[in-house]
């Protein structure tokens, strides 16, 4: 089964995640794999670099995230699912589809290509806030925003990744103004339902 946390920057959607990690690794006999994307392999490492110093093109960073999620589902997501193992992860190609969305391309030609080779998530966890609110909460952590981290930019992937939301089927959608154990408690209730 594979699991994706999705949100804006800021959003709690990490913290999200590691809990159910570790809620999920509690039960006995159950293999839980944990990954991230964009991933540390060298297209993920080249994505993180720009994302600081000098972004790359709309077009660009869309062939490095495919060329760093292939090799994410070829190396880890696709043996872990085979085995059977729980997948968790921390942004997947719905993040894709809603930044590049917000950068001009089309977020369905870009869908579609991801779900040609990339699995499809059971669920996906959108865990949503106002940008503005994710954004305090980013600037108020060590290191500061990188150059994806801007109001105009995270207005326009909130209501892509709320597009998803509405079209897709398989997002569960978590209001992040709660507290971190009410959204836990709500993504834990739904798990249930699905083991």
């Amino acid at each position: 089964m594979l699991i994706a946390f999705e949100g804006i920057d800021g959003s709690g959607k990490s913290t999200q995640a590691a809990m159910l990690v570790k809620w999920l690794e509690a039960a006995p006999g159950r293999e839980v794999v944990f990954s991230k994307e964009p991933t540390g392999g060298p297209w993920g490492t080249k994505l993180r670099q720009s994302f600081v110093t000098k972004r790359l093109s709309p077009d660009e960073e869309l062939q490095c995230f495919v060329n760093d999620r292939r090799e994410h589902v070829a190396q880890l997501l696709g043996p872990a699912l085979a085995r059977g193992a729980i997948v968790v992860i921390d942004r997947y190609y719905y993040s894709t589809v809603a930044y590049q969305g917000a950068r001009g391309l089309d977020p369905a030609g870009v869908l579609k290509l991801n779900e040609s080779f990339a699995p499809r998530p059971r669920a996906v966890f959108l865990v949503d806030l106002e940008p503005q609110v994710a954004l305090d909460r980013i600037s108020a952590r060590a290191g500061g925003r990188d150059l994806l981290e801007n109001l105009d930019e995270q207005l326009k992937v909130r209501e892509a990744f709320l597009e998803l939301a509405r079209t897709q089927g398989n997002f569960v959608l978590i209001d992040g103004r709660q507290s971190v154990d009410q959204m836990h408690a709500q993504i834990v209730g739904e798990m249930k339902r699905l083991l």
